[in-house]
């Protein structure tokens, strides 16, 4: 039975006083009232070693929101996958659709970031999704199909069983414009199909596909409720203890 998830990407939000805040008082409220599906916050670098003390994982995943696409060495300012490991963080985002336009991440940098990040015990949250411009053109299941081809169909099938993958539809981040849940699930469908196509309908059923578009309060039990939609990735409605407990209780 694949895992439903709700995981919160905080992005360059939260000082470290503010972020042990919010990050203590999800892990009270959740302790308290046991959520209904996995939960994973993937806070900035500075703040995971500090989280990691305190927080429950058996209730609440720690992940960062990116890595390194190189071991170790010469690069300034780069947070390798065994130093997020070595936090205590279990999570990362790899392929948010920020990294790729202003950071150029290409398929072959997050090939690598991949491969790295699950040779040091990191389960990958990996996201993929089209633009406007491609979604109005009609490509949105070829562009899927390219990313998870060029970043992520590499894997063996024991590999890839690790990966949750995150649709996110750029034109839906943070623009208050969400998919319907209808073309949610036509695409998460359309993702599961080609998973099986690759690894076989077995992998296919497992693989946990969350939805990543200004999902809120208000809209994640319709969401939520789709066959092949399980569970979000939550930008901004992440970031207040509340608003992120009224999407988690989507699934109850």
């Amino acid at each position: 039975m694949r895992k439903k998830i709700v995981a919160g990407n905080w992005k360059m939000n939260m000082n470290l006083q503010d972020g042990i805040a919010l990050a203590k008082e999800l892990n009270e409220t959740l302790t308290a009232e046991k959520p209904n599906c996995g939960v994973v916050i993937c806070t900035p670098f500075i703040h995971l070693a500090s989280i990691a003390q305190f927080l429950n994982q058996d209730i609440i995943g720690l992940g960062a929101e990116n890595c390194a696409d190189k071991e170790k060495g010469a690069f300034t300012g780069e947070v390798s996958a065994e130093m997020v490991k070595s936090t205590g963080a279990q999570y990362v985002i790899l392929g948010h659709s920020e990294r790729r336009e202003y950071y150029k991440e290409t398929p072959e940098i997050l090939k690598e970031k991949v491969l790295l990040a699950q040779k040091n015990g990191l389960k990958v949250i990996f996201c993929i999704g089209e633009s406007l411009e491609e979604r109005e053109a009609g490509k949105q299941n070829e562009v899927v199909k390219a990313e998870l081809e060029g970043s992520v169909f590499n894997l063996a099938e024991e590999d890839f069983r690790k990966i949750v993958i995150a649709y996110e539809p750029i034109w839906a981040i943070g623009t208050g414009k969400t998919a319907t849940a209808d073309q949610a699930e036509e695409i998460h469908a359309y993702i599961r199909s080609i998973i099986a196509e690759k690894y076989g309908q077995a992998v296919a059923d497992d693989t946990t596909i969350l939805y990543g578009g200004s999902c809120k309060a208000s809209n994640a039990p319709e969401l939520f409720a789709k066959p092949d939609i399980d569970g979000g990735l939550i930008g901004g409605a992440s970031l207040k203890a509340a608003d992120f407990k009224g999407i988690i209780d989507a699934f109850k």
